[in-house]
């Protein structure tokens, strides 16, 4: 966070404001540093892209975010992953820092970075950059990222947890479906999942679905998919894209709370009274969740429990450098049960009425 108090002038007003907020909410107090910290030594590799060797100790951590500070603070889930890697920061005496792509690069934002070491967050393997980063000398781990085995992942068990939730709403009845889904999609045909290079958390909980909607007899259909920004508005978005591609389902399966809110928020204007003419699902539980209207149904994930792992494990490889294989922890997801989901409405037609 000592970003947005250290570099202000790199943040538009807004994004810096809701980092202080953030911050001050967790407690987060910016860590001094002195100018004689070591740097890393960053040479011009032969494509112009700076390379990167590794930093001396300068007891700080980076937080790695593959997109900009204002898209990841317009939701809430970074704010809660947040508080659970500044508790264990606090507790061990590390500073943290943001690292966000500068301008439009993630390698040039290593290569600037004074830290010891990364807690990346949704970091794939298909990322354009990711072999740069992945040799970049500095003990990483991952958050919701791909499986790169030099280094430390920390995940929530996506597939069950949404392979649960599509069977929640099939045991309440519903046949007919629709996705929103978090971009950008990884691959083509992501509907037809296959493990790999690509997969991430959007694979891992579109797998869940289908695996749970395939119990029922559901087969899902690419044009049962929409994907927009995991914020209250690509929710909204995404679920007007639904409506206006003449899609009429009965159940809304999102892959994060917010979406779920904003598509909920849509629904509303539409006309639509929500679980009576349409369930929809969520994923994360934020605190937010339960105060919706009605309370949202979601899959639990332990958010800020995240965060303090993947904290714990790199201070451990920061330790230990010659740590042969970095652990890799996927914590437990359970189904939430709330006011959002119900059976599917009685007569299908009214349904189709609202345009």
């Amino acid at each position: 966070m000592s970003f947005a108090f250290n570099s202000p002038e790199q943040l538009n007003a807004a994004t810096a404001m809701r980092i202080r907020e953030v911050a001050d909410a967790i407690g987060y107090r910016p860590r001094l540093t002195t100018a004689g910290i070591r740097r890393a030594a960053v040479s011009s590799a032969s494509n112009g892209v700076p390379a990167i060797t590794a930093h001396g100790a300068t007891q700080t951590i980076g937080l790695l975010t593959p997109q900009a500070l204002s898209l990841v603070f317009a939701n809430p889930f970074f704010a809660e992953l947040c508080a659970g890697v500044a508790a264990v920061t606090d507790q061990a005496g590390y500073g943290l820092l943001f690292v966000s792509p500068l301008h439009g690069s993630l390698v040039r934002a290593i290569g600037r970075a004074t830290v010891d070491g990364f807690v990346a967050v949704g970091l794939s393997e298909d990322h354009p950059e990711v072999e740069q980063i992945r040799h970049s000398g500095l003990p990483m781990v991952l958050v919701d990222g791909g499986a790169l085995p030099e280094h430390g992942l920390v995940e929530s068990n996506d597939e069950v947890g949404a392979r649960n939730a599509a069977r929640h709403l099939l045991s309440l009845g519903h046949r007919s479906f629709v996705i929103i889904g978090i971009e950008p999609p990884s691959m083509p045909g992501l509907l037809e999942f296959s493990p790999g290079p690509t997969e991430n958390v959007t694979s891992r909980r579109l797998a869940g679905y289908r695996q749970g909607l395939a119990l029922g007899g559901v087969k899902l259909h690419d044009e049962q998919m929409v994907v927009g920004p995991a914020t209250f508005d690509g929710g909204f978005a995404s679920f007007h894209r639904v409506w206006e591609d003449g899609l009429r389902p009965t159940a809304i399966l999102a892959m994060s709370d917010v979406m779920a809110i904003g598509a909920m928020r849509a629904a509303h204007d539409l006309g639509l009274r929500i679980p009576d003419d349409l369930s929809i699902m969520g994923f994360d539980d934020l605190d937010v969740a339960a105060h919706s209207n009605p309370p949202l149904t979601t899959v639990h994930q332990p958010i800020r429990q995240k965060g303090e792992e993947a904290v714990r494990l790199l201070l451990r490889m920061i330790a230990s450098p010659d740590m042969e294989r970095p652990g890799h922890k996927t914590l437990d997801t359970r189904l939430i049960i709330r006011g959002s989901t119900a059976a599917p409405p009685a007569r299908v037609e009214r349904l189709a009425g609202h345009r």
